[in-house]
Formats: structure tokens, C-alpha cells, sequence
């Protein structure tokens, strides 16, 4: 309740400044004609195509994220050889901004959905490794050893003891995954796309169509805090034993 008071005060001040003249509704719209255009798109089905390019590049991105992503960061966290020997590499990638190899990327695989999925994907996928191997280098040693005593072989004690214990280690990777890979969508849909929501926002702002740009940014702020909301849900369910919030 706290959050949706913070954000109708921050509408208010909006609407209000646009509607005393204190900001120039051609290039700041204003939260009604905000809604107006966003109904108009609706209503004419012109929003419906970037929403699904975006939708559908951005689940191929997370689907591949989450099937290397959890394994890899398993893996690294349980073998100290290979996590002495990644780390630098995984740091390098993760502080160095993706956009700077996005001319590499376009010369590699084209201007099609693979460039923009490798983008999401690279956006995604690092948060997600350091977070699950920082889980599984901070499991209870007793569970290692237990498992060492009963010979537990490899695949069983990823699947029976590290999954589940790192369990609120990966939700959080995830959480931060699916917003950084929306991020990445968006930033690869301005530069590789000719649809998309990033690529609508961008094309509206150029024809000085501001309410129908501003329209496209709060649906992906919408779709932004969807996916943040049902993460969060999933963590309740599955990580209250961990305290998770």
C-alpha cells in the first residue's frame, strides 16, 4: 500500500505540473493522455506486435539463462579449481557494459533474434551465476560432510542437497536475472530491432509522438514489475523457511 501511495503522489505531481503549464506536455505528456494513448493502442491493436516481438525474445533469453545459468553457478560454487579459475573472467563480463560489444555481436549473428537473445542472455545470466555459486560456497559444511560420509555421488548431491539449500541464493539470482535481461531486451531492441517495445518508444520519440512513447514506457515498467511480483511470490512459497520477504 506504501508503494502504490508513493507512485499516485508521484502521478499527482505529474499531472499537476502539466496541467499549471509548469512542464511543456509535448515533451513530458501527461499521466491522462498517457492513459488515452495507451487505450488508443490498445484499441487499434498497434501496441499488440512490439509487445509479442519483445515477450517472445524475452522468454527465449530467461529459458536459456535459467537452464545454463543454475548449472554453471552450481558447478563453480562446488569446485574450487573451477571457481578460482572463472572468476576473473565472470567479473570481467559482468562490470564491462554488454553494449560495448553489441558491433561485435551485430558483425557475428546479423540483426536477427539470435543477436537480441545473446544480448538477454548475456545481460542475465551473470547475476545469476555469482549469486548460486556465492549460495553454494556458503553451504553448511555439514551437509558436505554428511554427504561425503554416505559417498553421495556428484549428480544426487546437486540435485538433493546444493539445489535446495542454495534455493533462496537462486531466487534472488533470478530476480535480478529477469530484470537485468528485460534491460538487455530493451537496449537490444534500440539498436538490432525493427519491432519490438524498445525499438516503439524509440520510433514514437523520433515522430515527437511523446503520449504514445510515454504509453510504452509504462507498459514496460507494467510488465517490469509483473515479473518482479511473481518471482517474489515464488520466493514466499517456496524460500519462507530462509525468511525470504
Amino acid at each position: 500500500m506504501l508503494g502504490l501511495a508513493g507512485g499516485l503522489v508521484v502521478l499527482v505531481i505529474w499531472q499537476a505540473a502539466a496541467g499549471f503549464g509548469l512542464v511543456d506536455v509535448t515533451f513530458s505528456s501527461s499521466p491522462i493522455r498517457t492513459v488515452r494513448a495507451g487505450a488508443h493502442l490498445f484499441a487499434t491493436g498497434e501496441i499488440w506486435s512490439p509487445l509479442g516481438a519483445t515477450g517472445y525474445e524475452l522468454l527465449w533469453g530467461l529459458g536459456i539463462t535459467f537452464l545454463l545459468g543454475i548449472p554453471i553457478g552450481l558447478v563453480l560454487g562446488r569446485y574450487k579449481v573451477l571457481h578460482d579459475m572463472t572468476e576473473p573472467i565472470v567479473n570481467v563480463l559482468y562490470s564491462v557494459p554488454y553494449v560495448m560489444f553489441l558491433p561485435i555481436i551485430i558483425f557475428w549473428f546479423g540483426l536477427d533474434n539470435v543477436s537480441r537473445v545473446i544480448v538477454i542472455v548475456w545481460a542475465g545470466i551473470l547475476p545469476l551465476i555469482i549469486n548460486i555459486t556465492a549460495g553454494v560456497r556458503n553451504l553448511d559444511t555439514d551437509y558436505t560432510r554428511v554427504a561425503t560420509v554416505f559417498c553421495t555421488p556428484r549428480l544426487k548431491f546437486f540435485t538433493n542437497i546444493a539445489l535446495p539449500a542454495t534455493l533462496p541464493y537462486i531466487l534472488a539470482g533470478i530476480r535480478l536475472a529477469v530484470g537485468r535481461g528485460l534491460v538487455g531486451a530493451i537496449v537490444a531492441e534500440l539498436f538490432l530491432a525493427s519491432n519490438g517495445l524498445g525499438y516503439f518508444v524509440q520510433n514514437k520519440t523520433s515522430n515527437f509522438d511523446v503520449d504514445s512513447a510515454m504509453a510504452g514506457i509504462v507498459l514496460l515498467a507494467a510488465v517490469a514489475l509483473l515479473l518482479n511480483w511473481a518471482v517474489r511470490l515464488i520466493e514466499r512459497r517456496f524460500t519462507h523457511w530462509a525468511g525470504a520477504k
